[in-house]
């Protein structure tokens, strides 16, 4: 793995040289640990013109045993006192040397950093390295993939669980943290995200915070979890009916969202526009006259981050590429009544070779529990 931390640091040394600048500061952590297989708390990575400058400045109190999990090739400096700003330090140690810029991320830095850096170092020009490590993840290698499956099985096996058990007069909160302890024990890092379950006229909506509102025969139940491994965070959302049978609007509604999910999951090819497989997904919930209330996009990228581009939206550019892991969620909500949301992580892939590469394999098929 030390080999790929350096070819990816190499790919993005290409890029900011290209543009003008002879180093790069990264600062947002899931960059960081992208190009350095690491991140403590407050890091940042300098890379210089060369392979030879590249070197993770840590805080004091983050720094135990970060120089072995580092990746090869990348040097660790410590700062000497707690108070010091690895970033403000990072733009120091260019000024002994002739580099003349310094490509830093903007979108992640605040003013009072960026005006810190550029005080410390007046003879240094700074630029905006943007979103160009961020443009790099979204393409995955194997050994991410494979981490996000491992995420996803754990996830399924959380889930699973929890389905065997008894529902009925417990709470939205209480069900959650079982989720999230479960993820633990099957050998999760730790939650993707902050688990969702929403029961009744909370089931559908986008975001639900869980509550103390308590699980009741004929509620609808929807439980969105992730699991963290290695870093790589998974998606996974299903809902299901409590009680023997599920009314008829239940089952027409499911049946609405099963449909609109499995088109955006047919659409997962490369070279396909994402606002393609946004209105692939969107349209069978619009025509159903759903549109008003629908949520702004239908799907994102995930990988260190819960989420990452691509974004799959009305207005989104681009297209899929091979190897790109993307949710896949559309949901209704019925104001008083509930609703139903289906969310799956699955791989772009071309059809040669299977088409879209499904990793939360829980049943989709509209439980009695």
């Amino acid at each position: 793995m030390s080999d790929v931390y350096a070819a990816r640091r190499a790919r993005l040394r290409d890029r900011y040289a290209a543009g003008g600048s002879a180093a790069a500061l990264v600062s947002r952590p899931a960059n960081v640990r992208y190009l350095a297989a690491v991140a403590p708390p407050g890091a940042v990575l300098l890379l210089g013109p060369d392979a030879d400058a590249d070197t993770l400045l840590c805080p004091r109190t983050a720094a135990d045993g970060v120089e072995g999990r580092a990746g090869e090739g990348v040097r660790v400096s410590v700062l000497p006192t707690d108070t010091g700003d690895p970033a403000v330090a990072a733009a120091g140690l260019l000024v002994p040397s002739a580099a003349v810029s310094l490509a830093v991320e903007e979108h992640h830095l605040t003013v009072a950093r960026h005006r810190a850096i550029g005080s410390v170092a007046p003879g240094l020009r700074l630029m905006d390295l943007a979103g160009a490590v961020e443009q790099q993840r979204i393409v995955k290698d194997d050994e991410e993939i494979g981490c996000l499956r491992i995420a996803a099985e754990i996830a399924d096996q959380a889930l699973g669980e929890l389905l065997e058990s008894i529902l009925v007069g417990r709470t939205e909160r209480h069900l959650a943290l079982e989720l999230e302890r479960r993820l633990i024990d099957h050998g999760a890092d730790g939650p993707a995200f902050p688990t969702t379950v929403a029961t009744g006229p909370h089931a559908g909506r986008v975001a639900h915070r869980p509550s103390d509102r308590r699980v009741e025969e004929g509620d609808f139940l929807f439980v969105g979890l992730g699991a963290e491994y290695r870093g790589y965070r998974c998606l996974i959302g299903r809902t299901f009916v409590i009680g023997t049978s599920p009314a008829d609007w239940q089952i027409d509604l499911y049946e609405l969202v099963f449909a609109a999910q499995r088109a955006g999951r047919e659409g997962l090819l490369p070279g396909v526009p994402c606002r393609a497989v946004d209105r692939a997904t969107r349209q069978p919930l619009v025509s159903a006259g759903y549109g008003d209330g629908l949520a702004p996009r239908t799907g994102h990228g995930v990988g260190l981050e819960i989420d990452e581009d691509p974004q799959l939206a009305p207005t989104a550019m681009g297209k899929l590429e091979a190897c790109v892991p993307v949710t896949v969620g559309p949901g209704v909500h019925l104001p008083g009544r509930g609703g139903v949301r289906i969310d799956d992580t699955l791989v772009v892939r071309p059809e040669a070779d299977g088409g879209p590469e499904l990793l939360t394999i829980t049943t989709k098929e509209l439980l009695a529990l």
